[in-house]
């Protein structure tokens, strides 16, 4: 009977972390892998990328959730702060999903209401990776965060910091993926 007892306990701690663990907060794209190509890398700046923002699309946003977020930043720029390659907020909680080339704001591509304050560049949208030559390997790290309000109460001139100090108060969870890239 005890040994009975016992493997019904290892079921259901078998089932329940494997069901705990499909339902985790989950960022990811159909379009970017583990190293950026010249599809995503920025055009400027000395690159000559086609500067389109990956898809992305998330799932099992926890209860709660207002609006999501997504920040995507550089810490290996020689900066002492890195860089910020995108800043995207007030995105409509009933959205799990940005198309490729969201990012670029001429597009209209983005969700309505979204807003996409400056980055680093100095221009609001998406700019890719654009590592300075023989710097060696950078990553980029693409977030999506879930937040606790809708609005943010900020515009497309906030700048990153700013942007991230709001996002970082008010998030609920999130959820992140990298890519590299070097030049």
């Amino acid at each position: 009977m005890q040994k009975l007892k016992m493997i019904h306990l290892l079921v259901f701690l078998f089932l329940s972390t494997f069901t705990f663990a499909q339902n985790t907060f989950t960022l990811s794209s159909e379009t970017l892998g583990g190293q950026a190509t010249l599809k995503e890398v920025f055009n400027g700046f000395g690159c000559t990328g086609e500067n389109v923002s990956p898809q992305l699309s998330w799932d099992n946003a926890p209860e709660g959730t207002k609006s999501f977020a997504i920040t995507m930043h550089d810490p290996d720029a020689p900066t002492g702060s890195g860089w910020w390659h995108w800043v995207m907020f007030d995105i409509p909680s009933e959205t799990n999903e940005l198309v490729a080339n969201a990012g670029n704001v001429s597009t209209k591509l983005a969700p309505a209401n979204a807003i996409q304050s400056i980055t680093d560049f100095g221009a609001v949208g998406y700019g890719g990776p654009c590592p300075p030559e023989g710097h060696g390997i950078h990553q980029y790290v693409i977030t999506v965060h879930a937040l606790k309000v809708e609005k943010l109460g900020l515009d497309e001139k906030t700048n990153p910091a700013t942007v991230g100090f709001y996002i970082w108060n008010n998030t609920i969870a999130k959820s992140s993926i990298v890519t590299y890239y070097q030049r």
